[in-house]
């Protein structure tokens, strides 16, 4: 079964990172990018939480969502990572692991964390230089949040709404489309770390509250990154440790 990080508290928003083993490409295939979105839609519509973007690329998955429970979003993983790479498996008839191992959940803050969440989602494909726009890569929420996707839809949009403090879905419409083309034109695409990696990313006050609800051994480190309070775990790395793998057969 996938594990998270150790660190993950119930009500929150989460954006989880998951990568094939040993970052192989085992979703260069337009099929199986498909597939685990099928996978993805079923395993929401069972479970009582809100998917608020995506984007599948050929080697990992990014996941934004939100979970009154975090056992919520251990079910997400199961059924709709677990159940597609045993079904892979089986297609390919492939033997071994599927997914490198622990799933990674940063527990972002709402309102202006998560809209640089998102864009930093949907900016993905564009960041890797597979695609010149997030319009032009079709497994990612970008077509849903922008009315394109009209059946099998996934995310929750009137949560999204209500987390990012947007009055309607046209004003979030045409601010979101124009913030991410002035990333693209500004060339504001640089990998940040702290959105797969970090324990906590938002307010000082969110963090801090995250921190002192999550005292451990291990030591923490709240620090200020560009006027955004960032929680990390110290000697972490990213989807760090070692745990069981999906999929055997």
């Amino acid at each position: 079964m996938p594990r998270a990080n150790r660190y993950i508290i119930s009500g929150n928003v989460y954006h989880l990172t998951h990568r094939c083993h040993d970052r192989e490409f085992l979703l260069k295939f337009a099929k199986d990018r498909s597939g685990y979105r099928e996978r993805l839609r079923q395993a929401i519509g069972e479970l009582d939480l809100s998917l608020l973007t995506y984007n599948i690329t050929s080697n990992h998955v990014h996941l934004v969502a939100y979970a009154d429970n975090s056992e919520q979003i251990a079910a997400l993983m199961q059924q709709a990572a677990g159940e597609f790479a045993r079904e892979y498996n089986r297609r390919k008839r492939r033997r071994g692991a599927f997914w490198e191992g622990r799933y990674h959940a940063t527990m972002v803050d709402s309102g202006e964390y998560l809209w640089e969440c998102l864009k930093y989602v949907e900016l993905n494909m564009v960041r890797c230089g597979v695609v010149e726009h997030p319009g032009q890569w079709e497994w990612s929420g970008y077509a849903e949040l922008m009315g394109g996707r009209k059946r099998n839809r996934l995310l929750d949009i009137e949560k999204l709404l209500w987390l990012v403090r947007a009055t309607t879905m046209d004003e979030f419409r045409a601010h979101f489309n124009a913030s991410l083309e002035e990333a693209i034109i500004n060339d504001e695409l640089k990998r940040q770390e702290k959105w797969a990696a970090a324990v906590a990313v938002g307010s000082r006050g969110f963090v801090e509250a995250i921190e002192q609800r999550k005292r451990t051994r291990q030591q923490m480190e709240a620090q200020q990154e560009s006027g955004t309070w960032v929680l990390r775990e110290e000697n972490d790395s990213l989807f760090g440790g070692q745990n069981a793998p999906i999929a055997q057969s």
